[in-house]
């Protein structure tokens, strides 16, 4: 089978791997579509992000979809040309934090696609993947495009439940790739009263308008946008932080109202943040990280029509066009989530 297996910066290979078995309690499963995560355009233009980085060949992709080939023994709810959302998320089940109901924290996490630890943990973006029957949520009557949507929306909806009740609030969205552009959706679903959202080019705004934004900004043209909302010690209620930019976070403390609570979705680097006037606003800064239970409830949203996540696959394009995909889902001006096509 062929594999997309990122090298080292700019260095992305189409490469052949053997297609795996099941063994007990997993199935085979045909890739269908894998979207391009911003950890995987790191992995592609820079070799890493952080302390992170390639240190052997590693398969990028983690957000796909595809259809169940074969089943291992034991199996049960699924069945040979199911289409199934497959999450990345590979806890151990036995350690500290998995006992908790914390998976996304767990010790011996596998999540697909990361260099974090060695031997890196390969990824899903091949025509053929070996699943944990556990990770798969039927998808029966979505796109393949659609349930491949389910990972980046599941982060959202971590975020989400981890800010509490979205209901009546002012939200402030400040990044609008696909991790903003899912935080609208998600916030707008949830109830908030006014949505907000902030970028840097107009193609990213425009999508925001359209899935959900009352209020769009641009702050390349309009760096002095957030202002007006400063009034009275603030407007927002919430702060949805998705760019990982240490002045887009800086910037939004001004508006945020005295309680508010903000939420750091992006991951960029290291951050100097004003906290004398984040302590005196009592604001809250949570973090939020992966996810877990999250993806059954995404899909299942999804198939109930309570938020359309079509209008974010901006461009799709088959394996043997790798390169040119992962080019274009670098160019925030076209593209707001490019995903690859395994089969036609």
């Amino acid at each position: 089978m062929k594999a997309i297996v990122a090298h080292g910066a700019k260095d992305l290979r189409i490469e052949t791997r053997e297609i795996p078995k099941p063994g007990p309690g997993e199935v085979l499963i045909r890739m269908a579509r894998g979207g391009i995560c911003g950890s995987d355009l790191h992995y592609y233009n820079h070799g890493g992000f952080g302390t992170v980085r390639l240190k052997e060949p590693m398969i990028l992709g983690h957000e796909v979809s595809g259809t169940v080939q074969a089943l291992g023994p034991d199996v049960t709810g699924l069945a040979a040309g199911d289409l199934v959302a497959v999450s990345p998320s590979r806890p151990c089940y036995n350690c500290t934090y998995c006992l908790d109901g914390a998976h996304n924290h767990c010790l011996n996490m596998r999540f697909y696609g990361s260099a974090m630890p060695f031997p890196h943990i390969q990824g899903a973006f091949c025509e053929y993947i070996v699943a944990d029957a556990r990770q798969c949520a039927v998808a029966t009557g979505l796109t393949a495009g659609e349930a491949a949507m389910a990972e980046p929306l599941s982060v959202v909806l971590h975020a989400a439940r981890r800010a509490g009740d979205l209901m009546g609030k002012k939200v402030l969205i400040t990044g609008c790739g696909p991790i903003g552009q899912l935080a609208v959706l998600v916030a707008r679903a949830g109830g908030a009263a006014r949505i907000v959202a902030t970028d840097m080019t107009g193609f990213t705004l425009d999508m925001a308008k359209a899935v959900g934004a009352d209020i769009v900004h641009n702050i390349a043209t309009d760096p002095n946008a957030l202002e007006a909302y400063a009034a009275d010690k603030g407007y927002f209620d919430l702060l949805f932080e998705c760019s990982g930019v240490a002045a887009a976070l800086a910037g939004a403390v001004p508006v945020m109202r005295p309680g508010g609570v903000i939420m750091q979705l992006g991951l960029g680097g290291d951050m100097s943040l004003p906290v004398q006037a984040m302590t005196a606003k009592e604001l809250e800064l949570r973090g939020s990280f992966r996810f877990h239970a999250e993806f059954f409830t995404a899909v299942q949203m999804m198939k109930n029509k309570r938020l359309d996540v079509t209008p974010l696959i901006t461009q799709t394009l088959p394996l043997d066009e790798a390169i040119a995909a992962f080019d274009l889902a670098s160019d925030r001006t076209k593209a707001i989530k490019a995903q690859i096509a395994f089969v036609s």
